[in-house]
């Protein structure tokens, strides 16, 4: 059956695929026969794809059997897309062919009142290729002046720290503190929490605290953070700072516990990663006497995406780009994303398919 299309489209594509768990060379640029829609879905040319820790951590095993059964290997991963619709499954209404397209990286399946998730690049072949297909539910027209690259930073990072601030309720005139703010997810909150008139405290290592100071000038925008905190040997100290209401932690690690005691009475700490250590240190003395709440967050709530995209058009945020690379370098992107240096997204750009004559 032919599909509404904007041009013929090729049989194969070209895909860095994922074999299994393991190093580098589990990583295989390859021509893969181009995605067969099913019905309610669409197919997208990648424009550009962002890479997370989501993608190194499921290559090493990282989350044992998965977020949602096994890893499906070999798998294309790639959690976000920037891309333009160029097929319709019969049926499908839109988005318009052309039209240029971010996609939750986050799919609930079961609906939003369920927990079960499903993970693009993660549960289901992702972005790291020229061509993707995706429910045309989870994909979402965007208008804005942001470049191609800019855009695929914004999915997976930005998604979870809104994600975050909304399960806490963080409100106007509240104290949050943001660990790891040189990162994607980091520094999204911080802008993202003073978006919603926090008053933001910035958290990072010593040897960023100047680039982090200045990445809003570089971006041209104020990243907004009212104080910026340097960490000493992995934790930060936090003497003379008034207590938080909200602490923002995809950090752990070490600092874990010297955040859970900073928190006011009856303060919130969310957390959807564990960069620095998985396994922590819980004084369950702090934990209880202060009438502490702790929220995990990996199912994204309906309103995320939805909001994120208003965001970007009525430009209220600021993506902050570190570096592109071409699709079939990303081994060596991922190697430089693992060295912590960068401030912001790192982000492969493939090469465009012709379309066949």
């Amino acid at each position: 059956m032919s599909l509404p299309s904007v041009h013929p489209l090729p049989a194969t594509m070209g895909a860095m695929v994922t074999t299994g768990q393991g190093g580098y060379d589990q990583l295989a640029w390859r021509s893969v026969p181009i995605p067969q829609l099913q019905a309610g879905e669409v197919l997208l040319q990648v424009l550009a794809a962002g890479i997370n820790n989501t993608d190194i951590n499921t290559r090493l095993g990282w989350y044992g059997a998965g977020w949602s059964g096994a890893t499906p290997f070999p798998l294309i991963q790639g959690a976000d897309c920037c891309g333009r619709v160029v097929a319709l499954a019969p049926g499908v209404q839109g988005p318009a062919l052309g039209t240029r397209v971010l996609v939750r990286s986050c799919m609930r399946t079961a609906g939003f009142d369920a927990p079960e998730t499903r993970w693009l690049g993660t549960d289901c072949d992702g972005a790291f290729a020229q061509y993707l297909r995706v429910p045309a539910a989870e994909v979402f027209g965007v208008q804005s002046h942001w470049s191609d690259a800019e855009l695929a930073s914004l999915p997976c990072a930005w998604g979870t720290a809104e994600n975050m601030l909304q399960r806490a309720a963080v409100a106007r005139g509240e104290r949050v503190w943001v660990t790891g703010a040189s990162g994607g997810v980091g520094s999204a909150a911080v802008q993202l929490a003073k978006r919603r008139g926090a008053h933001v405290t910035a958290i990072t290592s010593r040897d960023k605290c100047q680039a982090v100071a200045a990445m809003g000038r570089d971006a041209g925008v104020d990243v907004g953070a009212d104080v910026l905190l340097c960490r000493e040997d992995g934790v930060a100290a936090f003497a003379g700072l008034p207590s938080p209401d909200v602490v923002v932690d995809n950090v752990a690690g070490a600092g874990f516990g010297a955040l859970l005691k900073a928190l006011r009475r009856g303060g919130r700490y969310v957390s959807s990663g564990a960069i620095a250590g998985a396994e922590v240190a819980l004084d369950m003395r702090d934990f209880y006497l202060k009438d502490i709440t702790l929220i995990g967050c990996t199912a994204w709530d309906a309103v995320v995406f939805p909001n994120l995209i208003g965001y970007v058009e009525r430009q209220e945020i600021r993506p902050l780009l570190a570096a592109t690379f071409p699709l079939q370098e990303m081994a060596q992107a991922q190697q430089v994303f693992l060295q912590r240096r960068h401030l912001g997204a790192i982000v492969l750009v493939p090469d465009q398919p012709l379309p066949e004559a």
